[in-house]
């Protein structure tokens, strides 16, 4: 079902960035893009590590219902106080800040988000490992969005509209959250509260939290100040296709947080390794591949998905490729492996390590070369929070990662490039290349694969063959 969600993900921006880019142009989707990440502050604030916290401490004790509704209370609770404070600071950035004054409409309207995620509990869903019900409605909505956006965006002074409609589809189905809670909790006082007793972990999941927010959006704020909207388009552009590549990369490793927070309560050692190996190897199969080949066919990608006005968005989309790896990697290693161990200082460490890289290159490289100078620093800061990772685990992944047919994928990519690359040199449309292209990489990546005997694809593949001939015995 995750696998699902995550398409979802991929084909609802497939279908409509194309539309918005050429409507709203860079002017446009800079701004939105600016605002989203002005909010992603405040909405920072005001979750305050819950959302990864919340899946850990719920996870544990989801067979005790008294216990499960006690701890969901308290951060519910938390959730709200902060969610009222975060608004007040809004506030006044809106007043005493130029430029958000002269966005408030469109800043208001994004806000949503802060009031929306708090009653959401996402976290609750997550730790019930609640992924159909999680999935279903959000395309429900996503495609609700869809249907509006193509209705109600249709001049570059939209974009104030479109805000409101990427908020729709993002947050608006937490309010369905907040109505189903009652399956899994009673929504009634039970007593005993304890709020403090959270204050810690969470504290170091807000921290967590704040080093991961500035050095993945800090870049387009600080883009926002120093250049101009169209830099920030550009950059944007960019952004979201490695944003939905990126959460192919990590679907695994999202499914399993709950499952590791739940072999490591009940001391199932064991198990907490076999779904590390799978997931790292996972990384390695899927993230190379998409790598290499949006690397090569970036420029088809942007002028196909955005038009021929984000041909500045090129070069910055092809330096940012290369994060899918160590955010993949990080994901597994950090969120997987370090949360469950209650080894979260470390995920710290390395987050405000990668932060304080990404302030340094962005302040050094934004003025001389805006996009790509943002793109190159998101990209150091992910390698330094990938080293920090792997220092404090290397004992532990070692097996892990020796176990990984390294050069089965390496041979895998330098056929797949062999087999697509002279679409590059044809006269075709951009969709067409992408089309011919795609298909002729990752069926020669996959069947190479599989010949060879790569351990994880020829697993999936036998999975999903053995899936289908039961469907076929069934009909």
């Amino acid at each position: 079902m995750n696998a699902i969600l995550t398409m979802s993900t991929f084909i609802f921006p497939l279908i409509t960035f194309p539309y918005v880019s050429r409507v709203l142009l860079e002017v446009g989707t800079g701004k939105v893009s600016f605002a989203a990440s002005v909010i992603t502050y405040f909405n920072m604030f005001a979750q305050l590590g819950i959302p990864t916290y919340g899946i850990r401490a719920c996870a544990r004790i989801r067979d005790d219902k008294e216990e499960l509704s006690r701890t969901a209370h308290e951060l519910l609770f938390i959730n709200l106080i902060m969610s009222f404070a975060s608004y007040i600071l809004l506030a006044v950035g809106i007043i005493v800040i130029p430029k958000l004054q002269s966005e408030k409409t469109l800043l208001i309207i994004t806000s949503f988000t802060i009031v929306l995620s708090a009653i959401g509990m996402e976290w609750l869903f997550k730790a019930m490992e609640q992924y159909t019900y999680i999935t279903v409605r959000s395309i429900i909505f996503k495609a609700i969005a869809v249907i509006a956006m193509f209705f109600l965006v249709k001049e570059q002074s939209d974009y104030v509209i479109y805000g409101g409609i990427t908020i729709f589809a993002a947050s608006a189905s937490n309010i369905l959250n907040f109505i189903n809670a009652h399956r899994y909790i009673s929504m009634k006082p039970v007593g005993k509260y304890d709020l403090k007793r959270h204050f810690k972990p969470v504290l170091i999941f807000f921290a967590m939290a704040c080093a991961t927010t500035i050095y993945t959006n800090l870049d387009v704020v600080m883009l926002g100040f120093m250049k101009t909207d169209g830099d920030v388009g550009y950059y944007n552009a960019a952004v979201r296709i490695k944003t939905i590549l990126v959460s192919i990369v990590t679907s695994l490793g999202t499914v399993l947080l709950p499952r590791a927070s739940y072999y490591i309560e009940h001391n199932m050692m064991g198990e907490f390794r076999r779904i590390t190996r799978k997931a790292l190897n996972f990384v390695f199969v899927a993230a190379c591949s998409l790598t290499l080949y949006f690397i090569l066919f970036a420029r088809e990608g942007i002028l196909f998905l955005a038009g021929d006005a984000f041909e500045g968005s090129v070069t910055p989309m092809q330096v940012i490729m290369p994060t899918l790896i160590f955010i993949g990697l990080t994901n597994i290693l950090g969120i997987q492996m370090l949360v469950p161990l209650g080894r979260e200082k470390i995920v710290l460490y390395s987050e405000i390590a990668g932060a304080v890289v990404d302030i340094i290159l962005n302040a050094i490289l934004i003025p001389h070369l805006a996009a790509t100078g943002a793109a190159i620093g998101t990209l150091v800061a992910e390698f330094a929070v990938l080293v920090v990772q792997y220092i404090a685990l290397r004992t532990d992944i070692r097996s892990a990662l020796r176990k990984i047919s390294y050069w089965k994928i390496a041979a895998a990519l330098v056929l797949a490039c062999a087999a697509c690359i002279w679409v590059k040199f044809m006269n075709f449309s951009y969709f067409v290349s992408l089309v011919i292209s795609v298909v002729l990489f990752f069926a020669v990546y996959i069947l190479f694969l599989y010949l060879v005997k790569e351990s994880f694809t020829r697993e999936i593949l036998v999975q999903i063959t053995d899936k289908i001939h039961k469907i076929i015995k069934k009909a």
